[in-house]
């Protein structure tokens, strides 16, 4: 159930990437066109409000050449009519006595102005640096404009502005001095500029429609895309995940193990996916059927073998059994033998030394006498084999019965030391002890004795005569140490792990087995045992057993 769920979460997931997708592409198409169709938008909107200042400003200009070129107008004065102070002769009057007052360009043009301002639908302003009416005097765009116009030879320039809260359109070009404009101007010549006509069309409509038109455009987008998003699930629905689906129940029906119906899709890609879903199906009951086969051969083989195992176990089991029983028991029939081949070597050797004392001329005592040596010699050597064969035998299989007690190492120590001095006498050897006190361990004495004098007299044995060997005795952790260094030959490397297997020897003499003895003494003390050496000069045989602090549970645990 939890499989299921997982893989429909994997299709939903599956179905959420695509539309989401779908959906970034679609908003960065839409954003794209939207922004390109609104910006040539606004700037057609706004090529045409420049083309409205345009034809306004020709308008203006070409009402002031029509005025100029006639002298200028008369109009009637009426009570709201003003004489223009800047004329030299600004009334007339007829012969019917009705006064008229003539009006040139520049003031048609403000009055113009003043009217369209009043109608809010545009306005303009004659300007110019040098003024003669101060109320044509230049704001701060139309100065600017005035500069350029002077020194950069510019045609026309425009801007937006906002001013209390109205967005103006202002459009700026030069006015030029013309033949008839020099009866006012006389200081100017023709073609120079003589001032600037500024339009201002307040834009706050056409922006409102900008926007407005934005807000269309993009809930035109949005629609489209959900409708795409919407299509583009229904299509997805139908043609790719209600088929997935099915294959997924399909399946999943497969992995239960129960029938199975295959309905083939109608898409091609859909198509090679059922199909090679249907080959794997059949691939993988062969390959199902074939190893039911396989599997059963090789439990029937495996049952076969583990019963040939379990039968060369016991055979196995019986083997050591009677060959330990065999060891046992040679070595007890050979003991009793050899006990009475020491004494009856020593009794002949004691009538012997009687003998010649007796008749000194009848033998060769001496001869006869070393010869008893070499007897009496292999016959203490083949004993302790045995007993050493019997010892280890009984080690390995846990019936050597040991007497653990409560010991200090350093104790015994010294008095193995005094044991062996003649041995050392006997090579001119010296021994250097470093003997820690209070090392505690929990073992059998005897036991402990036997390892440390097999080292010892090992190191007696390869050390060359007049050398020094070193004992030592310490606590690291939770162990007592023990170790025996001496200057003989060394061990080479291959040989080290040997030196502690049954009957290994370097040499002549012993029997190979004081060292394995040795092992299985430390193992069974839970101790570590081991031996290092450059394989030139020099060998440290080791142990470690657990230090002991008495009491119950004396084991130290602490670092």
């Amino acid at each position: 159930m939890k499989k299921t769920l997982s893989r429909g979460r994997i299709l939903n997931s599956l179905s959420a990437r695509i539309l989401l997708s779908s959906s970034i592409a679609l908003l960065i198409t839409f954003s794209i066109t939207f922004y390109v169709v609104e910006k040539a938008h606004e700037g057609l909107v706004f090529k045409q409000v420049e083309s409205q200042a345009k034809i306004l400003f020709k308008q203006i200009v070409l009402t002031r050449r029509w005025i100029a070129d006639h002298g200028g107008i008369f109009v009637e004065k009426l009570p709201w009519v003003t004489s223009n102070p800047y004329l030299k002769k600004p009334e007339i009057v007829d012969i019917t006595g009705r006064r008229y007052v003539k009006e040139n360009p520049a003031y048609v043009t403000r009055q113009l102005s003043e009217y369209s301002k009043r109608e809010g639908l545009y306005w303009f302003h004659i300007t110019s640096l040098r003024l003669v009416n101060p109320s044509n005097k230049p704001d701060e765009f139309e100065r600017s404009a005035l500069v350029r116009f002077e020194n950069e030879g510019l045609k026309e320039l425009s801007t937006i502005e906002r001013s209390n809260g109205i967005s103006i359109y202002r459009y700026i070009a030069p006015l030029y001095v013309e033949a008839s404009c020099l009866e006012c101007h006389s200081d100017y010549r023709v073609g120079s500029v003589r001032g600037a006509i500024s339009v201002s069309i307040p834009i706050n409509p056409i922006l409102q429609n900008l926007s407005k038109n934005r807000w269309t455009l993009a809930a035109g987008a949005l629609s489209i895309s959900l409708s795409l998003l919407v299509f583009l699930y229904l299509s997805m629905n139908k043609l790719v995940v209600r088929p997935i689906k099915r294959l997924q129940k399909t399946m999943e029906g497969y992995r239960r193990g129960g029938e199975i119906e295959l309905v083939e899709p109608d898409a091609e890609e859909l198509k090679s996916l059922y199909s090679t879903f249907t080959e794997m199906m059949d691939t993988i009951r062969r390959y199902h059927d074939s190893l039911e086969e396989e599997v059963r051969n090789a439990t029937e083989g495996l049952r076969k073998a583990n019963e040939k195992l379990l039968k060369v176990n016991q055979e196995y089991r019986e083997l050591s059994a009677r060959k330990s029983d065999f060891i046992s028991s040679i070595s007890h029939e050979l003991r009793t033998p050899l006990t009475s081949i020491k004494g009856s070597i020593s009794y002949i050797q004691q009538k012997l030394l009687s003998l010649h004392e007796t008749c000194p001329k009848m033998c060769d005592i001496d001869e006869i006498l070393s010869f008893m040596d070499i007897i009496s010699s292999n016959a203490e050597r083949l004993n302790r084999m045995v007993n050493e064969t019997l010892d280890l035998e009984k080690i390995e299989n846990g019936k050597m019965e040991f007497s653990f007690e409560h010991l200090y190492l350093d104790r015994i120590l010294k008095s193995l030391t005094l044991e062996v001095m003649p041995l050392l006498d006997d090579k001119r050897l010296s021994l250097k002890t470093e003997i820690e006190d209070g090392l505690s361990v929990w073992a059998d004495e005897d036991r402990i004795r036997q390892v440390i004098l097999n080292f010892v007299t090992n190191a007696i044995q390869f050390s060359p005569e007049g050398d020094m060997i070193m004992l030592e005795a310490y606590r690291t952790g939770n162990w007592v140490v023990l170790s025996v260094t001496d200057n003989g030959p060394g061990i080479a490397y291959d040989k080290q792990q040997r030196v502690f297997d049954r009957f290994y020897k370097e040499r002549k003499g012993g029997t190979g087995l004081g060292l394995a003895i040795s092992k299985a003494i430390i193992r069974a003390h839970e101790g570590e045992i081991g031996v290092i050496s450059n394989g030139k000069r020099g060998s440290t045989f080791y142990f470690k057993l657990p230090f002991y602090k008495g009491g119950a549970d004396g084991f130290d645990s602490g670092g």
